[in-house]
């Protein structure tokens, strides 16, 4: 992964990972670390640490500064700081913080092409696809299906899509099947004996009305409803 922070983000992340200036007007989101606490996170990633020469917030920066420059250029050590800046381990007792912490920093990283997300236990950074106006308002429909599961696969797909076709479409197909598993759980239905993505839309489908040769449509949609319906059916 290719990462290239602004200075904008490169502050936002030295304000999460210090706490902020001492004697600072406001608090801060991130959590107060101490001089030799800072020194300590840092020494875990093999990048140095000194205040000696300039305060807690400033010697931050310069060590970000730092592990920018001794990376390896594939951004592995890079990742790891911003992934570890909200570690969700840090805000066991303040979830509602952590929260603040992970929007505030993709404020910031949105404008560098990447942002942190959720993935079971531990936070993720990944890079925002570059996608169509279609597949943008596809997104923008999924947020509003609570699936968490369908929408790390539809964000697998969009990223996948411009240089790893082949994982796109699986992460496609793993879209409809973590939808349709879902609609099942919702629905008190149990799982069809084979969950391959065919006999779990056609296990949905009857519940949803999803059939093309249903009866009752509308007779100016009746042709349009069936051809969208028949081509679902041709699709998984």
């Amino acid at each position: 992964m290719r990462i290239e922070l602004s200075e904008q983000s490169i502050d936002a992340l030295a304000e999460i990972i210090s706490g902020g200036a001492a004697t600072g007007y406001e608090p801060s989101i991130g959590l107060y670390r101490q001089g030799w606490r800072l020194e300590a996170w840092f020494k875990g990633f093999g990048v140095p640490f000194d205040v000696k020469g300039e305060s807690r917030l400033p010697a931050t920066k310069t060590a970000i500064r730092g592990a920018i420059f001794i990376d390896t250029g594939n951004g592995e050590l890079l990742k790891r700081i911003i992934e570890s800046s909200a570690d969700p381990r840090d805000f066991i007792r303040e979830p509602e913080r952590h929260s603040a912490v992970v929007e505030y920093l993709n404020k910031h990283l949105f404008y560098d092409g990447l942002k942190l997300e959720r993935t079971g236990r531990t936070m993720r950074l990944v890079e925002i696809a570059e996608t169509a106006p279609v597949t943008g308002e596809l997104s923008a429909m999924a947020a509003g299906i609570d699936f968490d599961t369908a929408s790390r696969d539809l964000d697998r797909a969009l990223r996948a899509g411009a240089d790893d076709p082949e994982i796109a479409v699986t992460a496609a197909c793993a879209v409809v099947e973590s939808v349709c598993r879902s609609i099942l759980v919702e629905l008190k239905i149990d799982f069809p004996a084979k969950q391959d993505i065919s006999s779990l839309y056609r296990a949905v489908r009857d519940p949803l009305g999803l059939d093309p040769m249903k009866e009752s449509l509308a007779p100016e949609i009746v042709n349009d409803v069936k051809a969208v319906l028949s081509g679902l059916v041709t699709a998984v």
